[in-house]
């Protein structure tokens, strides 16, 4: 083989590397924003299940503010520990 051929295969072996990378990255980018608004979701959603929880309760017991209170930080703590457990399952995946 000559030298110009030589360079045009590394050339185009090189071009397909880039390309396959290129695709890979786009892939990716889209499975980060997934995962980050599934954890978005699950705080948000465990904090607001808690708190209509606690005011329904409130309306039975006709206790106004304190079980909304203490629901709501319960379902804050289960948001959060919701969101570490899913980010530590995602990390181990990777």
């Amino acid at each position: 083989m000559t030298i110009p051929e030589d360079f045009k295969t590394r050339l185009k072996i090189a071009k397909k590397k880039i390309k396959k990378q290129i695709e890979n990255d786009s892939e990716n980018r889209g499975s980060f924003m997934g995962n980050a608004f599934k954890l978005g979701t699950e705080l948000v959603a465990a904090v607001a299940v808690g708190t209509i929880i606690g005011f329904i309760l409130d309306n039975w017991f006709d206790t106004k503010p304190w079980l909304i209170i203490i629901f709501f930080f319960l379902g804050t703590a289960a948001g959060i520990l919701n969101v570490v457990r899913t980010a530590n399952r995602m990390q181990k995946e990777d």
